[in-house]
């Protein structure tokens, strides 16, 4: 008889990903790819529970949920955004963590792709290095453009990748003028000064806090009648101009629940190498192989 287990999800304020473990009760779980997991054998009501308690944690939170889930009889710990799985980092060493972000190597959670090492594994989302190819974009649907400017969480965007869109705009003739901020708070600020910048258009660069702020973004930049481009494919759908980059339901029910799976049938994560997005797709537009 297979044993039962429990699942809780901890998805952050600031984390565009699930935050789930798994101890030893039903399966309690939430995220996009609980259809894909039924189809692996892990069925809700006989094995699996659903629990959405923890959605919503702000980066602060996220240590002492860590520590408390680390501390019961966990068996897979799965972290989106680099805030959530630097707090799963921090509590354990020992439990499987499953990480869903944007640069696994980049912020040191795993030695490799190909041999992660340690107790993680999971999915890198290549966001930050297509922030490039998404300034690209923005400046060939704006003909015209001089000035654009970049929407920068100084959590996930280093010195460098912005120097290197500065660079990329640089080289087309255009001046790119870059507006940070840390916290939700100062998101609107900063689209404001974006504007009056006399920015023609704004690169929402990758970043798990700017993506669950998508809606505010959304109003407010089309209050200012400012073209903007996105991470997601998803967050043209859902009210943006364009967006482009891997498709998040795709990952989750195609690489996500196959990875959760191995790992909650007792694979090792350092067995298991790191997975990259392989489609890419621009809407409205085509899809890129």
């Amino acid at each position: 008889m297979m044993r039962r287990r429990e699942f809780i999800m901890l998805v952050g304020a600031a984390a565009a990903w699930p935050f789930v473990a798994q101890g030893q009760e039903p399966y309690r779980l939430g995220a996009l790819f609980f259809d894909e997991l039924r189809r692996l054998g892990f069925i809700e009501g006989q094995n699996l529970v659903i629990d959405a308690a923890g959605y919503g944690l702000p980066p602060e939170r996220m240590e002492v949920h860590a520590a408390e889930l680390a501390s019961g009889p966990v068996d897979v710990i799965l972290a989106g955004g680099d805030a959530a799985v630097r707090a799963a980092q921090r509590a354990t060493t020992s439990i499987p963590i499953l990480a869903f972000t944007d640069d696994m190597v980049g912020q040191g959670f795993v030695h490799s792709l190909s041999k992660p090492g340690g107790n993680i594994t999971g999915i890198t989302i290549l966001s930050s290095e297509l922030d490039g190819k998404r300034q690209e974009i923005l400046i060939e649907s704006v003909p015209g453009a001089r000035r654009i400017a970049a929407l920068v969480d100084s959590g996930t965007t280093t010195p460098s990748q912005l120097r290197m869109l500065e660079d990329g705009a640089r080289a087309r003739g255009v001046e790119l003028s870059i507006h940070q901020i840390a916290w939700r708070e100062e998101i609107g600020n900063a689209i404001d000064a974006a504007k009056a910048t006399g920015a023609e258009a704004l690169n929402v660069l990758a970043s798990p806090l700017l993506f669950s702020s998508r809606a505010f973004i959304f109003h407010r930049i089309a209050a200012l009648r400012l073209p903007a481009i996105y991470q997601f494919p998803e967050m043209a759908e859902q009210g943006g101009l364009i967006g482009y980059g891997p498709l998040i339901v795709q990952l989750f029910r195609d690489i996500v629940s196959r990875q959760l799976a191995k790992l909650l049938r007792g694979s090792k994560p350092a067995d298991l190498p790191v997975e990259q997005p392989a489609k890419f797709k621009l809407v409205p537009g085509i899809t890129a192989e």
